[in-house]
């Protein structure tokens, strides 16, 4: 059977067409030969044969490419054309419906069908190729959309569905270019760019009419980019930059020591045939052997601990499935030729059409968040790209405002938590479930560093919009707990390093900028009182002179506040007050008694414009029992219930005798704040030793009493063992233990239930 269809399709192929050098020449059944191929792979088995055999035979690369540059006036062939390079060039990830195979030869068939996806790859970076793909999309494009029509409209999407296949392709393993080197995905964008395939991407995107278009387009934009680093593709210039050249030599001067090495290694590996037993024995002191005898080695240690006994144990295999997932090498850098044009279309994109992409993107897939879940993989790239390239290239709100927003906050936190449901429900899709929550886990740091730069900005209205957005993130608790429930919920299995990495670094800004809004603002959070033990005075030591001063009563003060509160009832403007604060768990009807005590506070404190409006947005919030007056009421019983409130006993005395009391002891008790510094930490790890399980309960311990040290009032959220293990395998990999510092450093942070306390 496989003789026959090996047969069947050589025939098949064999009959459309031949190229002679200049052009192809097309035979007379070729569009139903083409059309037999497309059927051909829609009745493909399980094994894929019809697409291994296509590849090997180099279909493509042969003839569909030459068809497709010198046929493009041809439209009803280069329509079926398409629709077969579409089919060949899909990802083998999707042929496998989202799962690599395990079992052996399934696996060697889908590395199959990847190795000839990357040849189509490589034979697609001909410029030629997109200048006729290019011609057909301006062609179709020049049509009114009102008047395209609909097959119009499905060639485009077509196009826009092979550009995609295309660039979506894996690199090659073994090409392995180094940076400033141009590998097959520079040749394809390059390509891109001199064919006016880029310049068709960004008239689609900044053009309202084209609307449906765009979520591919952003999916197109991103495969583009992902190889990119996008500070560093902010920061490129014509000319090499100094700290690029010192890279470089510094690149070259390790791959040089390391070619020495290896030489050096091999040379002493056959230089000599005997063994080192004929340099002697050695005793080991205070160490027994099997017997009574003193221990034996055959060389020298300098060090107990370099003397091992299991170098010679073959080590247990660990089962695949408990096995760390791989960090993923994605980035790199471009030739600069490609980094140049790339760095143009991402400052053209970003002052053009971000905003009202991301607006619409997002509207794609906010009512099914779980319909969509590829789009919002590609929307959390590009907030995060381009949001890291805004901030590194001239930073401007305005071309970013559509994703700096409570509600991006939120959404990035609602897939956050979806990501890692997913990983727990759907085992078998666990690394791609990973990825994708790294990916959202980046564009929530990335937020979060457009924020500190905003607060930098010398415009008043930047700053103020940053203020606004942390004071939701800091004081609503599920916004404040979301990167420690992911830290706690860290598993080394089924999470890479890296995004460890990227968790903790994420962890560091976010105390950052809580540490300095609590400090800008001079607010402090209540998040456990203490009782402290006053000294009794000694009897016998009284006060010579006391400076008695009259407090006045409330008759007599009301008596002054009461006229000028029948002038501000007459004649003052009454500001609009909202009664209620819509920020906090507690219903509405609960927060009467608070809004009755914040109108007599006002009152007292002879803020009586507020007072009243205050009192005018209670009532028609509160209307029953007519607490705050009926409905209708007159000026006149107006002035007597503000006068009610104004004598009523609310509780706030014996408050402010406590508030009172308590700064007394705030100045009688002086706190003294203990910093510990990054020396001292790693001195510390030294001091350990190597034992994993001795390193974290001593560092647990020093962790806990310098944290106890330096806030004797603490949430110890951040002292739980999980979160310590997650530092230590962090502090084992990094060079800079900055985290661990801002961890121990004095940072007034809010509890669950915390709220700010007036600074008074």
């Amino acid at each position: 059977m496989r003789d026959y269809l090996s047969a069947e399709l050589t025939a098949t192929c064999a009959v459309i067409g031949y190229y002679d050098g200049i052009t192809y020449h097309l035979d007379k059944n070729c569009l139903e030969v083409i059309k037999d191929l497309i059927r051909y792979l829609k009745r493909d088995d399980d094994t894929h044969t019809i697409r291994r055999f296509l590849g090997q035979t180099r279909l493509l690369q042969t003839d569909l490419v030459k068809i497709l540059i010198h046929h493009v006036k041809n439209i009803e062939l280069w329509d079926v054309l398409l629709r077969l390079l579409i089919n060949l060039t899909s990802s083998a990830f999707v042929i496998y419906n989202e799962q690599i195979p395990t079992e052996k030869i399934m696996y060697s068939f889908y590395q199959q069908i990847v190795t000839y996806l990357q040849e189509y790859k490589a034979a697609l970076t001909d410029e030629n190729v997109w200048l006729a793909v290019a011609g057909r999309l301006g062609t179709l494009f020049n049509i009114d959309s009102k008047e395209r029509g609909e097959e119009n409209e499905l060639t485009i999407e077509r196009i826009l569905a092979f550009i995609k296949n295309v660039l979506q392709v894996s690199p090659n393993d073994n090409e392995k270019r180094s940076d400033n080197d141009a590998t097959v995905h520079d040749e394809l964008l390059f390509a891109f760019h001199a064919s006016g395939i880029v310049d068709i991407i960004l008239f689609i995107v900044c053009n309202k009419n084209e609307q449906q278009y765009q979520m591919q387009i952003l999916e197109i934009i991103s495969l583009m980019l992902r190889e990119q680093n996008a500070s560093l593709l902010a920061t490129s210039e014509l000319q090499r930059s100094i700290t690029e050249r010192e890279n470089d030599e510094a690149g070259l001067v390790a791959l040089r020591q390391k070619e020495l090495r290896e030489k050096i290694d091999k040379v002493k590996k056959y230089a000599g045939s005997r063994h080192s037993r004929f340099g002697g024995t050695y005793v080991v002191q205070n160490m027994k052997a099997v017997g009574e005898n003193q221990m034996i080695c055959h060389k020298p240690y300098q060090k107990i601990e370099a003397l091992e006994f299991g170098h010679d144990k073959k080590r247990v295999k660990r089962r695949r499935n408990k096995m760390s997932l791989q960090d993923a090498k994605e980035e790199r850098t471009s030739v600069l030729s490609v980094r140049l044009f790339l760095k143009e279309f991402c400052v053209e994109f970003l002052s053009g059409a971000y905003n009202p992409v991301m607006k619409f993107t997002r509207s794609c897939f906010m009512n099914d968040p779980h319909g969509q879940v590829e789009e919002t993989a590609v929307y959390l790239w590009a907030l995060r790209f381009f949001m890291e390239f805004n901030r590194h290239y001239k930073f401007q709100v305005k071309y970013v405002s559509e994703t700096i927003s409570t509600e991006v906050f939120y959404l990035v936190q609602r897939q956050m938590e979806q990501y890692y449901e997913m990983i727990i429900v759907d085992k078998k899709k666990i690394p791609l479930w990973s990825r994708r929550l790294h990916l959202a886990l980046k564009a929530y740091q990335e937020l979060l560093n457009t924020l500190m730069a905003m607060d930098k900005n010398r415009d008043d209205g930047v700053r103020e919009s940053s203020k606004i957005i942390k004071s939701n993130i800091f004081y609503v608790p599920e916004y404040r707990e979301t990167i420690l429930s992911q830290l706690l919920c860290f598993d080394e299995v089924k999470m890479s390093r890296q995004y460890l990495v990227d968790l903790i670094t994420t962890i560091h800004i976010f105390l950052k900028m809580l540490e300095h809004y609590c400090q800008k603002s001079q607010r402090h959070l209540i998040v456990k009182d203490t009782k402290l033990k006053r000294k009794k005075a000694k009897k016998g030591k009284q006060s010579t002179q006391e400076n008695v001063t009259t407090v006045p009563t409330l008759e007599e003060r009301w008596d002054i506040i009461g006229l000028e509160l029948s002038a501000v009832m007459r004649d003052a403007v009454i500001p609009v007050v909202v009664p209620f604060d819509a920020t906090l768990d507690t219903p509405i009807d609960d927060q009467k008694a608070d809004a009755m005590k914040k109108i007599q506070k006002l009152t007292r404190q002879r803020n009586l414009e507020q007072a009243i409006g205050l009192l005018r947005a209670a009532r028609e919030i509160w209307p029953e029992n007519d607490c705050f007056g009926k409905v209708d009421i007159p000026p006149e019983e107006e002035f007597l219930a503000l006068r009610e409130i104004f004598f009523a006993d609310l509780g706030e005395r014996e408050r402010e005798r406590e508030r009172e009391r308590e700064r007394e002891r705030e100045r009688e008790i002086p706190i003294v704040l203990v910093e510990s510094k990054n020396a001292q930490l790693r001195q510390h790890v030294r001091d350990i030793g190597s034992d994993e399980s001795n390193m974290f309960n001593a560092l647990y311990e020093y962790l806990r009493n310098t944290a106890s040290e330096s806030r004797p009032v603490a949430d110890h959220n951040f002292t739980r063992r999980k979160f310590l293990g997650e530092v230590i395998e962090y502090v084992n990999t990094y060079d800079e233990t900055k985290i661990v510092r801002r961890y121990i450093h004095p940072c007034p942070y809010a509890n669950p239930t915390a709220k700010p306390q007036d600074s008074a």
